[in-house]
């Protein structure tokens, strides 16, 4: 080290007592009890662990709120997704989960660390000892300027394990569920049931045209998704699709699970023509006066057919609830394509 440096290291410590700049009085240097080497070189460590804001306490704040932010929004989504999940929901809480924790690291960095440059030249081995305790002094100042932010540490520890432990539910979800179940074993059709609209309106025999067709549920669950069900008027008089099903189909009325029986879209085009139903979504064609067997496209199996009556009064009723389970074909299921299997329970 020159002399020279040892002045301003002099000068340094003399400042940073509030006393003196020491370029302007290199003496003073030389009577401080601090190395003057030393003090040169933490003046420059000093300017290189800056931090490039004014107001860092500013910033500290800026990136805590977004920790915050970040760890409500996933809590918000665990929520959400344990009483039974919303699409929209879900998918703006995760947004803001990843984003507020992306752009709080992102603040962090840009704000509140030392910018450098942290270049420096290569010395002479062994060093000098006013260069040892200059580099004890910087390490010792970058350690503080590092704990202090032991609050916003803590904060993105607690983002990044909350978001962690949410982000397991749908694994830990699967192992206690990995099957459907029998939710699609029993729809709320009953004997008995009306026939009703999606606005809860009963339907009547001379409702629908030869040719109309309505979307239809059980009276009391109307728009309830596993229950609805096409009703079609394909004739004016009774239709037996299949045997056994003779009484199933009064006045020409059809009545299908909406399901899909590949994916569970629902089959909604009508194309009277061909007496024939669509699903939309992969293409899966039904003929409606069979049963509804699958003729073309990936379904697997025939659409459950609900036995309907007309008991007098005017009004459509089931006679039951579907035979089979609705909806897509998985693993438990037969994938009969010439009749489906009956229920082994009635469910009623």
């Amino acid at each position: 080290m020159s002399p020279g440096g040892e002045d301003e290291i002099g000068s340094d410590h003399m400042s940073t007592g509030g006393e003196n700049p020491g370029g302007d009085n290199p003496g003073g240097a030389g009577s401080t009890s601090t190395g003057s080497g030393a003090a040169t070189a933490t003046a420059v460590e000093d300017i290189r662990l800056e931090i490039p804001v004014q107001r860092p306490r500013r910033a500290e704040n800026f990136v805590a709120l977004c920790f915050v932010v970040s760890v409500l929004a996933t809590i918000g989504l665990a929520i959400t997704y344990s009483l039974g999940g919303q699409v929209q929901a879900e998918g703006a809480l995760l947004g803001l989960g990843l984003g507020g924790m992306g752009v709080g690291v992102a603040a962090w960095g840009k704000y509140l660390m030392p910018q450098g440059p942290f270049v420096e030249d290569r010395h002479e081995l062994p060093k000098p000892e006013s260069d040892r305790r200059a580099f004890g002094a910087a390490f010792s100042r970058g350690s503080v300027a590092v704990e202090r932010r032991g609050f916003l540490g803590k904060l993105l520890g607690a983002a990044i394990g909350v978001f962690s432990i949410v982000g397991i539910f749908p694994f830990l979800r699967s192992l206690y569920n990995p099957r459907p179940g029998n939710a699609l074993d029993f729809t709320f059709f009953r004997r008995g049931s009306r026939l009703v609209r999606i606005d809860g309106r009963p339907v009547m025999a001379d409702d629908v045209d030869v040719g109309g067709v309505l979307t239809v549920f059980p009276e009391g669950h109307a728009g309830d998704a596993v229950s609805q069900t096409l009703l079609i008027r394909a004739s004016s008089v009774p239709i037996t699709t299949l045997p056994g099903r003779e009484t199933w189909s009064p006045h020409g009325y059809l009545a299908y699970s909406k399901l899909c029986t590949h994916a569970g879209c629902p089959v909604s085009l009508y194309q009277q023509q061909v007496q024939q139903l669509l699903c939309p979504c992969h293409q899966s064609v039904f003929t409606l006066l069979n049963g509804a067997r699958p003729i073309f496209g990936p379904a697997p199996r025939l659409l459950p057919q609900l036995p309907i009556m007309d008991n007098g009064d005017g009004f459509l009723r089931a006679q039951s609830d579907f035979q089979e389970p609705v909806g897509p074909g998985f693993w438990e299921r037969n994938t009969s394509t010439t009749l489906n299997p009956p229920k082994t329970a009635a469910g009623q």
